[in-house]
């Protein structure tokens, strides 16, 4: 049944045919063909130009899409690569103003206290070889830096630079366990030495049995011979609590260090220290304790009311 509508479909598409090719050879020989036959034959023809049409069209588009997929492709790997770009330059900007905002701090506090530094960046933290609290500077001697050299942050101490290529140096930080450095109390001009705990929290032991430790009192760098390893008056940390104990002879307290050591980017090597150095010039400011002001409204009396 199918097969006899196939050819009967056939039949029809071949009369439509040969009927428009015979209209179309009297017209071409001057023979008068009426407006209605010729609007009739193509309003027959009409549907078979359509449907060969919607045929081809989609395989025009196709072979269109295949050549804009190629452009687009390569678009796409552009913008791609744009991204990436802005995503690193927006990375890249980040660290720089995190990098000069620690510079400043650091040259502020150098320039107050007179000090003439050379200030590197951290490109390496830790030992390979050992267990100690280290950072690696991208500066060396070739910029005058040298073993036992002073090294400081925007808030005070980092440590004591422990040696040095024409490149870089190796800091010792002041939570090493084996660091030590003598210190004086702001207030009271005590004496004692800090030691290192492997954290940032550190032992203060006096060395005077009569001397005088509070909380929060500022500590100092004391000096050394010649300013190394240790430069004066620079901060040090700041008393935590003190411990009574009468285990000991003298008396100790826990420290907290000014510098956050496990946030170091830029440091600053000290390469000279003032004549006298810069005696209390560098004590910090203490922080406001913030105050709470109650007012009192009186309630009316009585009388008032009436």
């Amino acid at each position: 049944m199918a097969a006899g509508g196939n050819n009967r479909s056939r039949l029809l598409l071949v009369i439509l045919l040969v009927t428009s090719l015979f209209l179309i050879t009297l017209d071409l020989r001057g023979v008068s063909i009426t407006k209605n036959s010729r609007s009739a034959t193509q309003s027959l023809l009409a549907p078979v130009q359509r449907g060969v049409s919607d045929f081809f069209s989609p395989v025009g588009n196709f072979f269109s899409d295949i050549k804009n997929f190629g452009k687009t492709k390569a678009e796409l790997k552009d913008l791609k690569s744009e991204n990436a770009k802005l995503r690193k330059k927006v990375i890249f900007n980040k660290d720089t103003n995190g990098q000069l905002n620690k510079l400043k701090g650091v040259l502020d506090l150098a320039g107050r206290g007179g000090y003439k530094v050379v200030s590197a960046r951290v490109i390496g933290k830790g030992s390979s070889s050992t267990f100690s609290q280290t950072i690696t500077i991208d500066a060396g001697t070739n910029d005058g830096v040298k073993k036992d050299m002073t090294v400081m942050g925007e808030l005070g101490l980092v440590g004591v630079v422990k040696s040095a290529t024409s490149t870089s140096a190796i800091v010792l930080l002041m939570n090493d366990p084996t660091f030590r450095i003598g210190v004086r109390i702001a207030r009271s001009q005590s004496v004692g030495v800090l030691m290192g705990e492997g954290d940032n929290t550190y032992t203060l032991q006096l060395l005077d049995p009569s001397g005088s430790i509070e909380v929060n009192d500022v500590l100092l760098s004391l000096g050394s011979d010649n300013n190394r390893p240790f430069v004066p008056g620079l901060p040090v940390g700041y008393v935590k609590s003190v411990k009574n104990t009468s285990a000991t002879l003298t008396q100790e307290a826990s420290v907290k260090s000014y510098s956050n050591l496990g946030s170091l980017g830029v440091v600053s090597v000290i390469i000279r220290v003032p004549n006298g150095g810069p005696k209390d010039a560098l004590i910090p400011q203490p922080i406001p304790t913030p105050t709470t002001t109650i007012y009192v409204t009186q309630s009316p009396t009585p009388e008032a009311t009436n």
